[in-house]
């Protein structure tokens, strides 16, 4: 006789390594705040319809690239391959463990020297894991607060919208 044990969807989300997903969430809100504050500084692309209306004019407007779902799509794609660029640090004083990151990004005077080093570790295996997991299930949110402009995404997202790193901070770290 064959016996199967299924846990509801509570008990599994409760098994999560919340130091883990927190992590892993504000990771991802770094990277993301990053790539559209790049983007917001210099590119637009022009919307709108293919349909040529019949005084042979098209309706199109320019908007910011950081507002265009095309673009979104690419960066949470890509994104979570940026975890390997982060460690986790143990404050000496509170004990709390956190992920910051080590790598400098591309344009950075270090980079190019930095560029020649090859790392690969499975210590952030978990780590994209959970960026993954976290696009899955706030995809929508993500979205949502960066049509809105929203200030703090990783506090917005990681403490207000998904619980995943309980309250926000008060002041708001940045890596």
């Amino acid at each position: 006789m064959l016996l199967l044990l299924v846990r509801p969807p509570a008990q599994v989300r409760a098994e999560r390594d919340r130091e883990v997903f927190c992590g892993a969430c504000k990771a991802l809100m770094d990277e993301i705040e990053y790539d559209v504050m790049k983007a917001r500084q210099k590119k637009t692309m022009v919307v709108g319809s293919f349909r040529i209306n019949p005084d042979g004019t098209q309706q199109r407007k320019k908007i910011s690239l950081a507002k265009s779902e095309a673009f979104l799509t690419e960066v949470l794609e890509n994104v979570c391959n940026r975890m390997n660029d982060y460690k986790l640090e143990e404050d000496p004083q509170t004990k709390e463990k956190s992920f910051k990151r080590f790598a400098p990004r591309k344009g950075d005077k270090i980079y190019e020297e930095f560029k020649r080093f090859y790392f690969y570790s499975d210590a952030y295996k978990p780590l994209k894991f959970a960026c993954e997991t976290i696009i899955e299930e706030y995809e929508d949110e993500i979205y949502a607060l960066i049509a809105q402009e929203a200030v703090y995404l990783a506090d917005k997202l990681c403490s207000e919208k998904s619980d995943l790193c309980g309250a926000p901070s008060a002041t708001h770290t940045e890596f």
